[in-house]
């Protein structure tokens, strides 16, 4: 499980109510390239396709001497004179109106609005119509002229530019250039009274990630809890999403793979600050394609790695699929605390139900452990359960229990079942002690592992389980030598 940095606890505190800058442009253009610049961190997909961003996306803008500020990501978007949505490119081909209502939301949402455009490609009647549409929001207006690679070609390239009467700054979100510049520009616009950062709140006291190696039991419990969704393309992930944070967060679509982005969206979950992440459906290696969904497969695992816990999603109607079941498979071996949800419960007759629910039980026999829900993001049903499962689950998860305790348990297990003969003898167990939390990792010594064999090992995982009241967190064992324990 991934491990909290401690600067994070206080920092997701202090983005609550932090001014909001809104980056909007027509598509390819590179706001989401210029995201990731700002923020200092890949967090948006970016490719020389058009249309990959669809769904809006927020990071923390940190920098000493200016004030901490929130930057939207939104969609590219396309406005003929009368404001009305244009078809844009085939990455966003049938997601224009849904595109247009996010980047709409981040407006409202936004005390600054960047309006960017491509300096190579000069002004367009497409740029025209879209500043025309910022100015009547009576918002703070900026045209961040992206693609002018250096100071010499700032003078040719901005001529045009000058004719919607903005405030317009030339920079290069690909090379770094003016940067700076314009985040003081930005920083300016933001309403008085704004913080300054100080070193704590500055982006050198964070990684770029968000993690670190080393977290307390106090930031732990303090942290919002981070959740991912994962799962094939159109199970209902962002649907779920959506039912959770109780607004159309994130675009929803019949066709599969409308989700690009790993997006976190900000929540509340059984009135618990908690973190939700959207992600792209993973589907099998065979039937990718291209390098840009390969792109969102790879975010999306990753976004589980790093996740407190994971949110599996099924299709209720499709049943198991061989996708569903490397997942689930993935999740288990890398020892991930997660819990499965079956959705489209609704579509599922009510004389079904339960065998439907039996036979994905019977599915996961392999890892009894795994708490399964029958939910529904259409009519909401147990969403409820889920934010207070997840809590006991990741409280299991943090458990540390000394050696002298492990021991005594160590010995009761030993009386209960002793090790099996292997070989004309048995192993010897020294004495059990714990590595590790999130999960907890419980090393046993003994004189020879290879004496232990499958079937031992796992009474030794089910007796600690109902010793310790580990109902669903995953826990890990490990068996050291005889070397290893005279070494200790």
């Amino acid at each position: 499980m991934n491990k909290i940095h401690p600067a994070t606890v206080s920092l997701a505190a202090r983005l609550t109510g932090l001014p909001k800058v809104a980056l909007l442009g027509r598509p390819n253009v590179g706001k989401s390239t210029l995201f990731n610049r700002l923020i200092r961190s890949r967090r948006a997909i970016t490719h020389d396709l058009p249309g990959v961003t669809r769904d809006r996306m927020e990071g923390a803008v940190l920098r000493r001497g200016l004030p901490p500020f929130v930057l939207i990501d939104t969609g590219g978007v396309s406005l003929d004179a009368h404001a009305a949505p244009q078809p844009g490119p085939v990455g966003l081909r049938g997601l224009e109106a849904e595109v247009m209502r996010q980047a709409e939301r981040a407006m409202e949402e936004a005390e600054v609005l960047c309006l960017v455009a491509d300096g190579r490609e000069g002004l367009t009647p497409l740029d025209a119509h879209l500043a025309d549409f910022l100015r009547r929001t009576d918002k703070p207006l900026l045209l961040a002229v992206n693609k002018v690679d250096g100071e010499e070609r700032a003078d040719l390239l901005l001529t045009e530019f000058y004719a919607l009467g903005l405030p317009l700054l030339p920079c290069s979100a690909e090379h770094g250039y003016n940067m700076g510049a314009l985040l003081e520009e930005l920083a300016g616009l933001l309403p008085p009274g704004a913080p300054q950062s100080s070193n704590e709140t500055d982006e050198t006291a964070l990684p770029t990630d968000g993690t670190a190696d080393e977290e307390t039991p106090e930031t732990a419990e303090k942290a919002p809890m981070r959740l991912a969704l994962l799962g094939r393309p159109n199970v209902g992930k962002s649907s779920l999403l959506n039912a959770l944070a109780g607004e159309d967060r994130m675009i929803v679509s019949p066709a599969a793979g409308t989700t690009r982005d790993s997006v976190d969206v900000p929540v509340q979950l059984d009135g618990v600050p908690g973190i939700l992440v959207d992600s792209a459906g993973v589907r099998r290696r065979s039937k990718i394609t291209d390098t840009l969904e390969r792109f969102s497969v790879n975010s999306s695992i990753k976004s589980s790695t790093k996740a407190q816990l994971t949110l599996l999603v099924l299709d209720g109607q499709e049943g198991l699929t061989q996708q569903d079941k490397r997942l689930l498979e993935l999740l288990d071996e890398r020892k991930l605390t997660f819990m499965v949800l079956v959705n489209k419960a609704d579509l599922i007759p009510t004389d079904k139900l339960r065998e439907v629910e039996r036979s994905y039980r019977q599915a996961l026999a392999y890892c009894p452990h795994v708490p399964l829900l029958m939910v529904s993001a259409f009519n909401r049903r147990n969403l409820k359960k889920i934010a207070p499962l997840a809590r006991d689950i990741m409280q299991e998860s943090r458990l540390r229990l000394n050696t002298g305790r492990l021991n005594r348990l160590l010995e009761d297990m030993l009386q209960e079942r002793q090790p099996p003969l292997i070989k004309g003898a048995r192993a010897k167990f020294h004495y059990l002690t714990q590595a590790e939390t999130e999960p907890p990792t419980f090393v046993f010594f003994v004189n020879d592992p290879e004496r232990v064999n499958d079937a031992y090992s796992r009474y030794l995982e089910r007796a600690l389980r109902r010793m310790l009241g580990i109902k669903h967190a995953p826990i890990r064992l490990r068996l050291r030598g005889r070397r290893a324990a005279e070494k200790v």
